[in-house]
This record gives structure tokens, C-alpha cells and sequence, in this order.
């Protein structure tokens, strides 16, 4: 494979992919298991070592 069409592929179709990585990893903080991952995860700092133990 050349490096033109290494670049012609990394421009189209890399562009895509880092797209739709980009979506899956923020969309998964939008369903119900990662809201709550994400809650706990924006209060961890406030919680004594007590409480953290119990949430694993």
C-alpha cells in the first residue's frame, strides 16, 4: 500500500471511524448505567472513605 493511498483512506474513511468512536463514547454516558457511573464519578470527591468502600 502506498502512502497516498494510506492517506486517502486515512482522510475519508479515518475520519469516520474516529467519528463514530467519538459518539459511542460520549453516547454511553447518555444511557441509564453510565448516568449513574457518571454521577458517582462527579461526587466521588465529597464522599468519606466509608461510603466509598460500599460503592466499590
Amino acid at each position: 500500500m502506498s502512502y497516498d493511498a494510506l492517506r486517502h483512506f486515512a482522510d475519508s474513511w479515518g475520519l469516520v471511524f474516529m467519528g463514530a468512536t467519538y459518539l459511542v463514547l460520549v453516547g454511553c454516558h447518555f444511557l441509564p448505567r453510565g448516568r449513574r457511573h457518571s454521577r458517582h464519578a462527579s461526587t466521588m470527591i465529597f464522599q468519606s472513605d466509608e461510603t466509598e468502600a460500599d460503592h466499590g
